[in-house]
C-alpha cells in the first residue's frame, strides 16, 4: 500500500556531486507527499561535495552518509525505503540498477508487492550532449524524469527508437526553480555572470569571457557586476574545472564594482537585473523568475558549448550588444516548453509513484544486459566494483564498519592529490605537449 499520513514516506537519495545532491534532494521533497524522511548518501569519488558545498545547497536531510557503491547496495538490501532517487552520472545509475536488481532478487514478499522502493532518476539540468548514451544508461528505473515537455518527447523517442520501454519517462520540472518574480531594477542595477566549471574549457576562451566582464564593469561604473562561481579552488562539482576563474582573475586589475561571489544561486538571483551565461542551467532559473537573461554568442552557438539549446529562446546575444544597453525579451512559446512553470509539474510523478507502491513492483529491467551490451556493460559495472551480474567483485571495499581515522586521513589526502593533479599538473603537461 502507498505510505499513509501516519507513516511518512521514506526516501533515499544517492548523489555523486553537490549539484546532483541538490537536484536529488529537492526532487525527493517534490515527489513525496507530506514531510518525507530523507536519508542522503554521497557516493565517494572525485566530486564528493565538501561541507561548505553541502551548506551552500541548503537542502534538509535527516541523515547524510558518505558511501562506496558496494556499501550503498548493502544498505539498500536491509533498509526499507519507499522511494530511491539515483542522482548520478549515467554510468553510476546503470551500475546501481544492476547492483540493486541483484541484491533485491532475494527480498521477501509482503502482500502483493516485492519489498523494494520505487527507483527514480533523471538529469540535473539541460540535456545538450550524450542524449542517447545517457538515457540508455538510465533505462531500467521506474521513473526517468524529464525536466520539460521538450525533454520528455526526446526521451520517449530515444527509448522507442531502440525498442526499449518508454513508459518510465515522466515529465516534471527542474526542482530548484522558485523565488519571487522579477519586480524591476534594483539599486544598484546588478549584472550577474553565471560561470560554469567546464564551459568553455580553454584558457583563451575563459580569459576572454572574464576580460569582457571586466570591460562591461568599466563601461558601466554605476552597475554592480557579479561573477557567480560554483566552487572554490580545490573543490569539485559535477564537472571538472581545470582553470578556475578565481585564478584567472588574480592576473587582472578588477574594477571596484566587480566582485566574485559564491552562495546559493536563488539568493543571488534575488538581486539580479540581468543574468548572463554561456549555457548554465541558471538561465532557466532566471527565466522562471522573468529576469532578463542572456545566453552569450561570443564564442559561437555550438553544441560543445551547450548554448545551441537556447536557439529560439530570444536570449542569444553578445557582450557588444550588452555593453550598448541591449536587453533581451524571452520567447514565451519557447519558455513554455522548457519546464520553467513549476505549479503542478510534479503531480504526474507523485501519482505514478503512488500507483507503483500500491501494486506489484517487478524486478528492475535495464535495457543494457550482459547479452545486449557485452562489450560495454561489464566495464561500467567494474568501475563500481561490480561483476557483470551486479554482484560485488572480490576485494570490493568493506561495508561492515565505518572507516577508521587513518583510512579517513588517507582518503582525504588522496582526494586532495587528485584535485591538485587536475587543476595544477594536468594543464602544465598539456601545455608542454603543445610546445
Amino acid at each position: 500500500m502507498p505510505p499513509s499520513t501516519t507513516n511518512p514516506t521514506r526516501i533515499a537519495v544517492l548523489a555523486d556531486s553537490d549539484t546532483r545532491w541538490k537536484w536529488g534532494a529537492l526532487t525527493a521533497h517534490r515527489i513525496a507527499p507530506g514531510a518525507p524522511v530523507l536519508d542522503g548518501f554521497l557516493l565517494r569519488g572525485r566530486a564528493t561535495p565538501t561541507a561548505r558545498q553541502l551548506a551552500e545547497v541548503g537542502v534538509r536531510a535527516d541523515s547524510l552518509t558518505e558511501v562506496t557503491a558496494v556499501e550503498f547496495l548493502h544498505t539498500m538490501a536491509r533498509e526499507p525505503y519507499d522511494v530511491l532517487v539515483l542522482s548520478l552520472v549515467g554510468g553510476g545509475v546503470q551500475a546501481m540498477l544492476h547492483g540493486l536488481k541483484r541484491v533485491w532478487e532475494d527480498l521477501p514478499h509482503k502482500g502483493h508487492r516485492q519489498q523494494r522502493p520505487v527507483v527514480v532518476t533523471g538529469y540535473v539540468g539541460v540535456v545538450y550532449e550524450k542524449l542517447t548514451d545517457g538515457l540508455l544508461l538510465r533505462h531500467g528505473a521506474d521513473l526517468v524524469l524529464a525536466n520539460s515537455r521538450q525533454d520528455a518527447e526526446r526521451f520517449r523517442a530515444v527509448y522507442d527508437g531502440v525498442g526499449a520501454d518508454s513508459g518510465s519517462v515522466t515529465e516534471v520540472a527542474l526542482p530548484f526553480l522558485g523565488g519571487d518574480p522579477y519586480q524591476g531594477e534594483h539599486d544598484p542595477y546588478t549584472v550577474v555572470f553565471a560561470a560554469q566549471p567546464s564551459v568553455p574549457d580553454s584558457r583563451k576562451d575563459r580569459t576572454y569571457l572574464l576580460e569582457r566582464l571586466v570591460r562591461h564593469a568599466r563601461l558601466h561604473p554605476e552597475r554592480e557586476v557579479l561573477l557567480k562561481l560554483r566552487s572554490k579552488p580545490g573543490e569539485h562539482t559535477t564537472h571538472l574545472e581545470e582553470l578556475p576563474y578565481q585564478k584567472l582573475a588574480q592576473r587582472l586589475d578588477l574594477p571596484a564594482n566587480l566582485r566574485l561571489v559564491y552562495g546559493n544561486m536563488g539568493e543571488v538571483l534575488d538581486r539580479t537585473d540581468l543574468l548572463v551565461t554561456v549555457s548554465s542551467t541558471a538561465a532557466l532559473e532566471s527565466l522562471h523568475r522573468r529576469i532578463p537573461t542572456v545566453v552569450l554568442t561570443d564564442l559561437g552557438v555550438r553544441e560543445p558549448l551547450g548554448n545551441h539549446h537556447f536557439v529560439g529562446s530570444g536570449c542569444l546575444a553578445s557582450w557588444d550588444q550588452l555593453d550598448a544597453g541591449y536587453l533581451p525579451v524571452a520567447d514565451e512559446a519557447w519558455v513554455a516548453r522548457q519546464g520553467v512553470a513549476v505549479e503542478g509539474a510534479f503531480d504526474a510523478a507523485r501519482e505514478r509513484i503512488a500507483r507503483l507502491l500500491a501494486g506489484a513492483l517487478p524486478p528492475l529491467t535495464p535495457y543494457y544486459t550482459p547479452a545486449t551490451a557485452p562489450g560495454y556493460l561489464p566495464g561500467i559495472l567494474a568501475r563500481h566494483h561490480l561483476g557483470p551480474d551486479g554482484t560485488p567483485l572480490p576485494g570490493a571495499p568493506a561495508h561492515d564498519k565505518e572507516p577508521g581515522p587513518v583510512r579517513q586521513i588517507v582518503r582525504r589526502a588522496a582526494r586532495g592529490a587528485y584535485r591538485h593533479g587536475v587543476q595544477r599538473v594536468a594543464p602544465v603537461i598539456r601545455r608542454m605537449g603543445e610546445l
